[in-house]
């Protein structure tokens, strides 16, 4: 797990050495372990990394193969990089290194573009050619590491972190209108190519660019979630899928305790992160590191689920961790965490995630977390109103929207105001093929769009926030591919994800299992008050703010009065919403 970053020239000058290490620089916290930087010509590349796979220096990056005329820098972890490598070698192929990066790429000369359909992980990564000048960029399946690029006449530029393009100077920064309209409509959820700074994009998830020396680009696709199924679906029982998916999930936890440093948990005390605990220990992991993170309550909601992630510790006997944030260092600590947003995202808890990360980190290198398995197993209050459904594109709306387009157009500035963009785009995706179930229609976008988007990039940002590689079993392709085939009525019983409950039940606790469903909570940032709502206020009502005229004075000022009265549907506070924005922008120097 690292930073990258590259700049290409179509102008005939040499890649900017100051920019490209301004950009590189921003992302110490991404690689603190080593770093370097490698030009040639028009190209240059850089890396930030973070040792995980192999401590050795042989590994270093950017990597070069001479006698291959490659040149790569990798984000990420390919957990089958073993057996690709014993292949390899029964190829011809030598080795220098023992890490994955090597493997990645001596595959691509083995085996060209295609390669990237047979790495089992997360990745981002870009690859040169000496001799022809070709460059190719390439996105893990379901967008776990993240890739923003900058492209003009002249020149593309490419990070891990959107703030590190910026660092590097020479990019629009206005306001995108389209990015606006889904971050304040779409839970923040801004879909690729956009982002809320014009001049910055982001590749799609499962996506490839090979960019030729004459500046040329291609783009292709090469792998789709599809949840077509054949009649033997349909007909399987539900035990059957219950035993295969426990088998998978053991497959996915066990590849991703591949690592030369110690890999603990995230322990929010769900299910899910609890399953991973349980998985794990069957593994005959020892000594294992677990973490939870609980916040001060207000107005009666809990701010913590000790009580749960207490019986998984205590069952299983890991070396436990109770972090206790108060609300004087919840509002300390969260000008830092907005910092370290790549784009501004609303969850509530990127702070938990971020102060979680920061202990963890103190502890371990690496950890597995529960993220995506309530997008993968249907555990969502959204879903059950769509079974049947005969109008399933308004009943999601309802649902997930934080608002509809007239209130969008109440809350910003008339040049803000021209189109129900997310509205379009989720119509259209429920309207795409491969996916007749109504229910099916909305876990499709929300796996493959609202969870790299929101979850996924949440924690890539806020552990690699603290050099913490983070890695996520339920999003292992394999297991995403045998869930979409998994009929609805097998996930939606039991108050949601009843086949991964049901299948739990021979691993952890009842106790977890049966429990009410709960999320992370951060009580402060949904009722906003005293000390919070006033760094909100201030920054709303500043003249930064008031300069750039996104919303409408009248309309925050009715969010300010009252902010516990606006709660979006899906229990957020449209007021953090819009401050949450401002700060970022404010922090960014956008």
């Amino acid at each position: 797990m690292c930073g990258i970053c590259g700049e290409i020239r179509f102008d005939d000058q040499p890649a900017d050495a100051q920019r490209l290490r301004a950009i590189n620089d921003k992302m110490q916290a991404r690689g603190p372990d080593d770093h370097g930087l490698y030009l040639h010509a028009n190209r240059g590349f850089g890396h930030r990394r973070l040792k995980i796979m192999d401590l050795g220096n042989a590994s270093q990056q950017p990597m070069v193969d001479p006698q291959l005329g490659l040149g790569i820098v990798f984000n990420g972890a390919i957990y089958n990089y073993p057996a690709l490598r014993s292949e390899l070698q029964g190829a011809g192929y030598v080795f220098y290194s023992d890490g994955d990066t090597e493997v990645v790429l001596k595959a691509y000369h083995a085996w060209g573009e295609h390669f990237v359909e047979r790495l089992e992980g997360m990745f981002a990564f870009a690859i040169w050619e000496r001799d022809s000048g070709r460059t190719f960029l390439a996105r893990d399946r379901l967008g776990i590491k993240p890739l923003y690029f900058s492209r003009d006449e002249r020149r593309l530029r490419f990070a891990s972190s959107l703030p590190a393009l910026l660092a590097g100077g020479d990019i629009d920064t206005g306001i995108d209108p389209r990015a606006l309209n889904f971050y304040l409509s779409f839970h923040a959820v801004v879909p690729p190519t956009q982002t809320i700074v014009s001049g910055v994009r982001k590749m799609a998830p499962a996506t490839t660019m090979t960019i030729e020396a004459d500046g040329s680009v291609r783009e292709q696709r090469y792998w789709q979630l599809s949840f077509d199924r054949e009649r033997d679906d349909e007909q399987r029982s539900f035990e059957d899928w219950r035993d295969g998916l426990l088998a998978e999930l053991r497959r996915a936890v066990r590849k991703r305790q591949l690592a030369a440093v110690d890999v603990g948990v995230l322990l929010s005390g769900g299910i899910d992160s609890s399953l991973l605990v349980g998985l794990m220990a069957e593994a005959g992991t020892q000594g294992l590191h677990t973490f939870s993170v609980g916040f001060e309550s207000v107005r009666g909601e809990q701010g913590n689920e000790f009580e749960y992630s207490d019986i998984v510790a205590a069952e299983f006997g890991t070396r436990h961790h109770q972090i206790h944030v108060p609300s004087t260092e919840l509002l300390r600590e969260l000008p830092a965490a907005i910092a370290a947003m790549s784009e501004p995202m609303v969850s509530h808890d990127c702070i938990g995630f971020y102060l979680l990360s920061r202990e963890v980190a103190r502890e371990c290198r690496a950890v597995q977390s529960g993220q995506g398995a309530d997008e993968v197993f249907g555990g969502y209050h959204w879903y059950p109103p769509l079974v049947a459904s005969q109008t399933p594109f308004e009943d999601y709306q309802a649902a997930f929207f934080d608002r509809d387009y007239a209130d969008y157009c109440r809350l910003v500035t008339a040049p803000f105001a021209h189109g129900d963009h997310a509205g379009d785009y989720v119509r259209d995706h429920f309207a795409t093929s491969g996916a007749d179930d109504p229910v099916d229609k909305a876990l499709r976008i929300d796996i493959t769009t609202m969870l790299v988007d929101d979850p996924v990039k949440r924690v890539d940002n806020m552990t690699m926030a603290w050099g913490l590689e983070a890695r996520v079993p339920f999003l292992d392709h394999h297991l995403v591919e045998y869930a979409a085939r998994i009929p609805s009525r097998h996930k939606l019983g039991d108050g949601g994800k009843k086949v991964l409950k049901e299948a739990a039940r021979s691993v952890i606790p009842a106790a977890v299992i049966d429990r009410p469903k709960g999320y992370f909570p951060v009580p402060a940032l949904k009722y906003l008050e005293g000390p919070v709502l006033e760094y909100v206020r201030d920054a709303l009502l500043s003249d930064t703010a008031r300069a750039r005229g996104l919303y409408q004075s009248d309309y925050i000022e009715t969010l300010l009065d009252a902010p516990h009265e606006h709660i979006t549907p899906l229990r957020g506070s449209k007021l953090w919403q819009v401050g949450l924005l401002e700060l970022w922008l404010q922090a960014q120097g956008v």
